[in-house]
């Protein structure tokens, strides 16, 4: 199979979307994989790392900074991996006509509107890293949300994804624990979000109802489960010193506005 690597130094919806273009053209399946915030020697060594994984690859990449762009052709030579760098010859024919150098600014065209774009990528990043889809995100988020299944995680990213904060949620699961790298990153962008347990019973007894699910899924919203779930929780929460905010009665705006202001955001 061939895989697309869709590189970029900001978030990578323009490579990502020159990647999946060039693969609908084929009737073979081609996979597209995104790889964001390559902004420097050592992120291209993580993709070059990547392209270990493929059975067969290409990087369709958007970086502008000339050393990290350079320095990922070349490593991709070494693997006899082709490149096409999406940006670089507009960018050389449009400074040859202007006879002046462009600025090698990522995410320049974005100052266009920056709230507005601030915005987009903020629930780009929110999306694509919801859930623990993918841990990549932690070192690049401005806010990262840890709490139990049904404490409003993914809502929350969404609105200060709104307010142009990149926000990454794990879900803290016994069974699952959690990634070594939040222990890594600065614990002050941490948060933890506690809830009363008989609100989360019921919480979870409606989801259930909702969904008709009764059988295999009767432990969700079990007691016991839940305690065991609230004891794991609190003993992460301990350990990475974070700051916790209870969400039992308080609505998400609420929230985000103490996450706000912790980050030196103005809630404006």
């Amino acid at each position: 199979m061939l895989t697309i690597l869709a590189v970029s130094d900001s978030i990578g919806e323009t490579a990502n979307q020159v990647a999946f273009a060039a693969a609908s053209q084929f009737e073979q399946e081609v996979k597209v994989k995104r790889i964001p915030y390559v902004k420097s020697l050592e992120d291209v060594e993580d993709v070059i790392k990547a392209l270990d994984e493929c059975e067969q690859a290409i990087i369709v990449s958007t970086i502008i900074t000339v050393n990290v762009r350079e320095y990922l052709t070349q490593k991709a030579m070494e693997k006899n991996i082709s490149v096409m760098n999406v940006l670089g010859p507009i960018i050389n024919v449009a400074s040859t006509i202007l006879n002046t150098q462009p600025t090698y600014n990522p995410g320049a065209m974005r100052k266009t509107d920056e709230i507005y774009y601030k915005r987009i990528e903020a629930m780009e990043f929110a999306m694509q890293y919801d859930d623990s889809k993918d841990y990549r995100g932690l070192k690049n988020a401005d806010a990262v949300l840890i709490g139990l299944s049904r404490t409003s995680k993914t809502p929350l990213c969404m609105y200060l994804a709104n307010k142009g904060i990149k926000a990454i949620n794990i879900p803290l699961m016994p069974e699952v624990g959690v990634p070594d790298e939040i222990y890594e990153i600065d614990k002050k962008k941490i948060f933890g979000l506690i809830i009363d347990p008989l609100r989360l019973i019921e919480i979870r007894k409606k989801r259930l109802d909702k969904f008709h699910r009764i059988t295999s899924d009767i432990e969700y919203a079990g007691d016991a489960r839940i305690l065991e779930e609230l004891e794991f929780a609190d003993k992460i929460m301990r350990r990475i010193g974070c700051k916790t905010i209870d969400v039992t009665e308080r609505a998400i705006e609420d929230t985000a506005l103490i996450i706000m202001e912790k980050l030196g955001y103005n809630k404006h």
